[in-house]
């Protein structure tokens, strides 16, 4: 099942985490990498507005739904999909590596960070291996010179599965050029996710997820920098609502 905002020609093609599982599994078999997103409402206000993180996205093999209203929106449309947020298939992805013998790679946000999330992820996960560290400098241009040295890097190490932690655009524009740099590794776009591992932020508490407000406890939590973004995504929320139950009309 496939869910597609219109608008953007968006497919979440990754409708749970049983598909997920058995499509990474594949390529790993296959020798073959893959890019994978995850898409919410404040992607889709990036992706109206920057025609490079639309060539970006198109580049993407795998899209999960990472935010309550692209869920919601599938439901209405009558085409279901599962909440896949990146930072919760850390994890899960990082255990299935483990089982096959496939190295990972942790490219983004600083040294500390990525130092205290290897040691997290080494610690949680039997037999998992990181085999690669990077974190670009201020200034870093993903899609430049800088990012190919990177990518060459991460191949030479022999990792298959990179959890790339830039935030959006800049991680989605990494993994798209990795897919040429770097055809064996698979790219997970995580945002913060490495950070919760460190400690540097907080997850959503229980009580918030459970109720489906992360987005109002993460606001609170540093409004100045997030009510501006919240507000984007409020505005063009009725407008995808509205496609997904045209996307209903017409499937009925």
């Amino acid at each position: 099942m496939e869910f597609q905002f219109d608008a953007r020609k968006i497919d979440v093609n990754v409708p749970n985490w049983a598909v997920l599982e058995a499509r990474v599994t594949e390529r790993w078999a296959q020798r073959k990498g893959f890019a994978l997103a995850t898409i919410n409402l404040d992607h889709l206000v990036k992706l109206g507005a920057s025609a490079d993180f639309r060539s970006a996205y198109a580049a993407q093999d795998f899209v999960c739904a990472d935010g309550n209203p692209i869920v919601w929106m599938s439901h209405i449309a009558g085409r279901p999909v599962s909440l896949i947020p990146g930072s919760e298939a850390i994890l899960p992805l990082a255990k299935m590596a483990a089982k096959q013998g496939v190295g990972v790679a942790l490219i983004g946000s600083t040294d500390p960070v990525l130092k205290a999330a290897s040691a997290y992820l080494e610690r949680e996960v039997r037999d998992l291996e990181v085999v690669c560290c990077i974190a670009p400098p201020m200034g870093f241009d993903p899609a430049g010179d800088d990012a190919k040295a990177i990518l060459e890097r991460v191949a030479d190490s022999g990792a298959r599965l990179c959890f790339v932690a830039m935030g959006a655009p800049r991680q989605e524009v990494f993994a798209a050029l990795g897919r040429k740099v770097a055809p064996e590794v698979g790219f997970v776009s995580i945002g913060a996710g490495l950070d919760f591992f460190a400690g540097t932020q907080k997850r959503a508490p229980d009580w918030a997820q459970r109720l489906q407000v992360e987005w109002l406890w993460r606001m609170m939590s540093d409004p100045k920098r997030l009510a501006g973004r919240y507000l984007k995504c409020a505005a063009i929320l009725p407008g995808h609502m509205s496609r997904a139950v045209m996307l209903r009309l017409r499937k009925d």
